[in-house]
C-alpha cells in the first residue's frame, strides 16, 4: 500500500510543481499506483477474512507483478551508455510535451543539435549565450536514474516474492475464529 500511495503522491507532486506537463505520463503513474493499491487491499481483506479465493488471486497477481517488475529492474540495470542514448533519442522523437519540459527545465535546445528554425522554450534562446544540446545533460541524469530505479525495483520485487511465498504458505490455514464443528 505504501508503494502505491508513494506513486500517486509523486505524480501529484510532479503536476503540482509543474515539473511534468504530460498528462499521459502522470495518468499512467497514477493508474499503476491505483492498481497496486487495489491489489494490496485484496490481499489485506483476504488475510483478515481468511478468504482463500481472495488470497489465491492476490498470490497469482502478485507473482505476475513480480515477474514484470523484476524484468524491468534487470533491464534498467543492464543498459549500457549506447543503449541509453538510443532509448533517450526514441523517447525524445516521440513526445513533444516532455521535450518542451526538458528543454525548459534543463536550459538546453535540441537533442544532439539545434537549428535556429526550431522552437525552444529554454531561456538560453532569449539570451546571447549559445544553447547546449540536451543529449549529454539527459544522458548524465539517465544513467543515475536508471541505476536508482533499477535498484529500488529489484528490492521491492524481492519483497513481492516474499509476499507470494507467505501467501502460499499461510493461505490454507484454518480460521481460528471458525466453528470447529463446521465441515467447511
Amino acid at each position: 500500500m505504501l508503494v502505491s500511495l508513494l506513486l500517486i503522491g509523486i505524480a501529484a507532486w510532479g503536476i503540482g510543481f509543474g515539473l511534468i506537463s504530460s498528462l499521459r505520463v502522470v495518468g499512467v503513474v497514477i493508474a499503476v499506483g491505483i492498481f497496486l493499491f487495489l491489489i494490496a487491499l485484496v490481499g489485506l481483506i483476504g488475510a483478515v477474512k481468511h478468504h482463500q479465493v481472495l488470497l489465491f488471486f492476490y498470490m497469482i497477481i502478485l507473482l505476475l507483478v513480480f515477474i514484470v517488475q523484476f524484468s524491468v529492474s534487470c533491464a534498467c540495470l543492464a543498459l549500457n551508455q549506447e543503449q541509453q542514448g538510443q532509448l533517450l533519442e526514441v523517447g525524445w522523437n516521440n513526445t513533444a510535451s516532455a521535450r518542451n519540459d526538458i528543454q525548459r527545465n534543463l536550459n538546453c535546445c535540441g537533442f544532439r543539435s539545434f537549428s535556429p528554425n526550431d522552437t525552444c522554450p529554454a531561456s538560453c534562446v532569449k539570451s546571447s549565450h549559445p544553447c547546449s544540446p540536451c543529449a549529454p545533460i539527459i544522458g548524465k541524469y539517465a544513467g543515475e536514474v536508471l541505476r536508482f530505479v533499477g535498484g529500488i525495483g529489484l528490492f521491492f520485487s524481492f519483497t513481492e516474492i516474499l509476499g507470494v511465498w507467505l501467501t502460499y504458505r499461510y493461505r490454507n490455514q484454518k480460521d481460528p475464529r471458525a466453528n470447529p464443528s463446521a465441515f467447511l
